[in-house]
């Protein structure tokens, strides 16, 4: 199954995760300091939540969470084929996760993420892009991303 994500910048994560569990009708599959997804089944969609105050009620990033590596491995080529830059983070964790990723920037500079969970993970990110939550400035991910769509990616995220 895959499922579209929608990562949203927050001002106070206690609040968005009472306003969102009464708007969806569950509970958070994953709560970390700063971090919450919720893992919704009707419509698909992992919803995650990412507390930076200041910045909320703006969008993060987009994705795609699908079943596989394999499905990702098919995504890079597919893209590549298509002549769309890819970013390619394979084994990275990031988002409490370990995960196998591609990132493409749209257009308009927003980011979108096709990736599959490999694993969880008790930290935020170790990858060299974003470091780990301690040195994620805030709490900001994918913040800096080049707002050329042809251009490389700066920053990398969950």
């Amino acid at each position: 199954m895959s499922r579209v994500q929608l990562a949203l910048n927050v001002d106070d994560l206690d609040a968005a995760i009472t306003f969102y569990s009464k708007l969806f009708g569950a509970e958070p599959a994953k709560r970390k300091p700063g971090y919450a997804n919720f893992a919704i089944t009707e419509p698909p969609l992992k919803l995650v939540l990412l507390e930076n105050p200041g910045r909320g009620g703006t969008l993060n990033h987009l994705g795609v969470e699908v079943d596989s590596s394999d499905t990702v491995y098919a995504e890079i080529a597919r893209l590549t084929e298509a002549g769309v830059f890819t970013d390619e983070e394979i084994g990275t964790t990031c988002c409490f996760a370990t995960q196998d990723k591609v990132w493409v920037t749209g257009p308009g500079g927003e980011r979108w993420e096709v990736y599959t969970v490999l694993a969880d993970s008790e930290t935020f990110g170790t990858s060299p892009q974003h470091g780990d939550a301690a040195n994620r400035g805030g709490g900001v991910c994918c913040d800096g991303a080049s707002q050329d769509p042809m251009a490389a990616p700066t920053v990398s995220c969950c």
